[in-house]
């Protein structure tokens, strides 16, 4: 093999994947197309080491799937493109933390609630309010989430101002990646107490996560930068 070619085990071997796994990267367009031995052998460079790299610390910000669209850009010579799908995930986990910021400033204001409150609406202007369907809510009221409770002559479920509260909890806990188990005794927890306390650790868990994501963006990015500085 000519002198600075790589084989497909070459550049496994560095990060501890299959053969397959860089053929498949190929197939993905995450590597550039690799020139062929006249026997038919793949054969790769430095630059598909520096793309198989790029594309593994972009994985951990960004996530596989926006991971590989950027690389599939960035290898197909549409660095503009690579970089709008970059600013679009910078700007999930700006919302993301404006989520987070919102729960703590929600849990904040929480009072203990010492008496049933007046229906305040129905279960499809809650779900347009918070943007899921009408099933998600039903869902949530499985899992004990919220408990609404029926209008006697209608049958309809009514959301009280605390259902719309734990509603809202619910939701952006979500966002934040939690289950639905995890969440239910979270929200139990607020309702019998009220406030912040209960919960500091999941809030915290969260902005860890956060932090993570904010950091392994950055890695990536310079990852990214050395590949797209590379030779063609």
């Amino acid at each position: 093999m000519p002198r600075g070619r790589l084989r497909p085990v070459d550049l496994a071997r560095e990060h501890g994947l299959s053969t397959q796994a860089v053929r498949n990267y190929e197939e993905a367009g995450i590597l550039p197309p690799a020139a062929r031995t006249e026997h038919g052998y793949r054969t790769y460079t430095s630059r598909h080491a520096q793309a198989l790299r790029a594309f593994l610390a972009l994985v951990p910000g960004h996530g596989h799937a926006t991971a590989t669209s950027i690389m599939r850009a960035a290898s197909g010579g549409a660095t503009e493109e690579a970089l709008r799908l970059i600013d679009e995930s910078h700007a999930q986990l700006l919302e993301d933390r404006r989520t987070l910021q919102a729960v703590e400033q929600a849990l904040r204001s929480l009072v203990p609630l010492r008496s049933p409150e007046p229906g305040v609406t129905f279960i499809g202007p809650l779900a347009r309010r918070l943007g899921i369907r009408p099933a998600t809510l039903r869902k949530w009221e499985q899992a004990g989430l919220v408990e609404p409770r029926r209008d006697p002559a209608t049958g309809y479920r009514v959301y009280s101002a605390a259902d719309v509260r734990d509603a809202q909890l619910a939701h952006q806990l979500r966002r934040g990646g939690y289950l639905l188990e995890q969440i239910a005794p979270l929200i139990r927890q607020v309702r019998t107490a009220g406030g912040l306390a209960p919960l500091e650790s999941a809030l915290g868990d969260w902005q860890a996560r956060l932090s993570a994501r904010g950091r392994a963006m950055l890695r990536g990015a310079a990852a990214l930068d050395a590949y797209l500085d590379g030779p063609a």
